[in-house]
């Protein structure tokens, strides 16, 4: 299969397409297809199919679960004794909106992102979003194993440096005090539960903005509560990483 792919890419008209894709990932695309749709800007969507606009919107809610789950394992595998709430933390520092679009300009990726508008008319996250619908890509032409070794060994041990980012330590409750403030909305954190039993006390933690329920933290501690459903919280509003 692997061997066609090579063929493919030096005979095929996507031949620039595919010999970029090896030069970057490490691998020859098997569908070619199924990647020009995942760097295709929303901005450049092909006419619609039922009422379905052509573009790479739904390979990056695909890459998303995909590049999720696979930093998620890796993480787990390599920090055996961490908490749930430090695995989140370094899950979000590898995965999130802000570094997925640093590191699709610092491959390239982002030169092969087809779109209608150029410079500031492309929204803050195109390059990101390319990059999740890539992996989303990925995992559809060549499967789960051979996405897990592309990701981790291609991205996440090759772009990241897993002891500074331990070290990077960021106080999501504190900065999202400060957005709230900035942009006038009202932040609760409410303590919703308390559990017990018989070793020890967990508290459940949630995040409310202008009235509704953003997320939520368990942890043994209020504050550990409180970090993990702030950190949540920022994800889920799709704010960018902040500075430390």
């Amino acid at each position: 299969m692997f061997l066609n792919d090579f063929i493919k890419a030096h005979l095929s008209k996507e031949k620039k397409l595919r010999i970029s894709i090896k030069n970057i990932f490490g691998f020859y695309p098997g569908n070619i297809f199924l990647y020009k749709l995942a760097l295709r800007h929303k901005s450049a969507s092909l006419n619609k199919i039922n009422g379905l606009k052509i573009n790479n919107e739904r390979l990056e809610y695909l890459g998303d679960a995909i590049l999720g789950a696979v930093v998620a394992e890796f993480l787990f595998k390599r920090f055996p004794y961490e908490t749930e709430g430090f695995l989140t933390e370094m899950r979000s520092k590898i995965v999130s909106r802000s570094s997925l679009n640093k590191l699709s300009y610092k491959l390239g990726l982002s030169k092969l992102i087809l779109s209608s508008v150029s410079g500031n008319g492309k929204s803050k996250s195109a390059a990101g979003d390319a990059f999740e619908a890539f992996i989303g890509a990925l995992y559809l032409d060549k499967g789960y194993e051979f996405s897990k070794k592309v990701i981790v060994n291609r991205i996440v041990l090759l772009n990241f440096d897993v002891e500074n980012l331990m070290n990077a330590d960021i106080n999501y409750k504190s900065k999202l005090i400060e957005w709230s403030q900035k942009e006038k909305h009202n932040l609760q954190f409410k303590l919703v539960e308390e559990i017990k039993t018989k070793h020890d006390q967990q508290y459940v933690i949630e995040v409310v903005v202008d009235g509704s329920k953003i997320s939520s933290g368990r942890d043994l501690s209020k504050k550990g509560a409180e970090k993990l459903a702030a950190e949540k919280a920022w994800r889920k509003l799709e704010l960018p990483i902040p500075a430390n």
